[in-house]
């Protein structure tokens, strides 16, 4: 495969669940129901908006495997899965709020070789090619070089069980407010891996995603110069994102 073709396929799948997602925003037919708990919700657009990608990827790529979040796992008969995440950031979504976006990652032999997050309310564009680097609107981006947690500010979230288990995340950022700029909770995790990677955010953490969460925005970080490690067993993928340094940071205040 021609890996740059592909980006450029996937960008306009992006765009176009952009408009699906754009023309629901904010009106009165968004369809809300809950899945597993009453802070985990679903709406039409993030169902039309997988049945949108899967129609895609079925059609240009049979034979490849997809996981994707409101469906789960397709089986196919090749080496490459894609792992998408059709609207990342419901919660806001639903309430109005912009910051939502589409996440979509290909992967060879459990490798991610291509990732694209897009913002549609706020037309913001992240992709990255492995070994190729990182862009933000067509331009080349780096992760930011502060090295210290007084003088940064980073992102976090919350998982969706918190009201029924106690390792919610609530005792780390209890721990690390008081040393540091300031804190952020964005609402799509995708959307703060796209910021660490462009350096509008010098670092994140969360406990508990998917792999459709953080597949894509986790390869826009590593091309933009940074890292992202996991830092929690048995806890879903708990991760830290950021440069180096930062990362060695936060993890000296987090468990």
């Amino acid at each position: 495969m021609d890996l740059k073709q592909v980006l450029e396929l996937v960008i306009r799948w992006a765009k176009e669940v952009g408009d699906i997602q754009l023309s629901y925003f904010r009106g009165k037919d968004l369809g809300i129901q809950t899945k597993s708990n009453v802070y985990d919700v679903v709406t039409r657009a993030d169902k039309e908006s997988e049945a949108f990608l899967l129609d895609k990827i079925q059609t240009h790529f049979p034979g490849h495997a997809v996981l994707g979040e409101e469906s789960g796992a397709h089986a196919g008969t090749a080496a490459y899965r894609w792992v998408i995440d059709p609207l990342d950031g419901t919660n806001n979504y639903s309430q109005g709020l912009p910051v939502f976006t589409v996440s979509i990652a290909l992967q060879y032999r459990e490798e991610t070789l291509l990732g694209v997050v897009y913002a549609p309310y706020l037309q913001e564009l992240y992709t990255a090619l492995k070994g190729e680097g990182a862009c933000f609107n067509g331009d080349p981006i780096r992760v930011a070089e502060k090295t210290d947690l007084a003088h940064s500010v980073l992102a976090t979230g919350f998982p969706y069980d918190k009201d029924v288990n106690p390792d919610n995340n609530a005792s780390n950022l209890a721990a690390i407010l008081p040393s540091i700029r300031g804190v952020r909770r964005m609402g799509s995790a995708a959307y703060d891996l796209c910021g660490v990677a462009a350096g509008w955010l010098d670092g994140y953490w969360e406990l508990a995603l998917q792999p459709w969460d953080m597949c894509a925005g986790a390869l826009i970080v590593q091309e933009a110069g940074g890292i992202v490690c996991r830092f929690r067993e048995g806890r879903g993928i708990s991760i830290v994102a950021g440069n180096g340094r930062i990362v060695e940071k936060i993890r000296e205040k987090i468990q």
